[in-house]
């Protein structure tokens, strides 16, 4: 009875707030580390694989010609560069502990302005194009609205 009155006791303890909310943010640090190992390991793939494809690219006849695959060489730079941002979001958010939305918003900016790079005209009609065009100018007036407040509050 003793131990069954023990273990109540100490069930009741490890569920008050601040014990839970300790636990959760332990969560949300090794939830966070992984990702980031994980977008390591991504982004350490995506070099190789574009080292691969550039070295198969300027053996294969017509040597050292690839302006027909410049767009899917630029496409998989920019991969790399939206993993390496991600991985900065990650690792400001280990930093942190709050998501960082300026950093998020240049990333999604680099993300769409990647899709215009590599829009191809013959799959795609005007009104993807559009869509782009709109999610750009959102995100950029959202970047300066974000950016314009950060400085506010630096000055102060």
């Amino acid at each position: 009875m003793r131990q069954q009155n023990k273990f109540v006791k100490q069930t009741a303890t490890s569920w008050k707030d601040e014990n839970f909310l300790w636990f959760i943010k332990q969560i949300e640090n090794f939830v966070s580390k992984a990702l980031a190992i994980a977008m390591v390991v991504v982004i350490l793939v995506a070099i190789f694989d574009l080292g691969v494809f550039l070295f198969q690219e300027l053996i294969s006849p017509p040597t050292g010609f690839f302006n027909k695959i410049l767009i899917q060489v630029f496409g998989l730079f920019l991969n790399i560069l939206i993993a390496l941002e991600l991985l900065e979001n990650i690792t400001a958010y280990l930093q942190k502990h709050v998501v960082q939305v300026e950093l998020v918003i240049v990333t999604s900016l680099i993300a769409v302005a990647r899709k215009i790079i590599i829009f191809d005209f013959s799959k795609s009609s005007g009104i993807d194009l559009i869509g782009l065009a709109v999610a750009i100018f959102s995100l950029a007036i959202s970047y300066l609205i974000i950016r314009y407040m950060n400085n506010k509050e630096q000055r102060r």
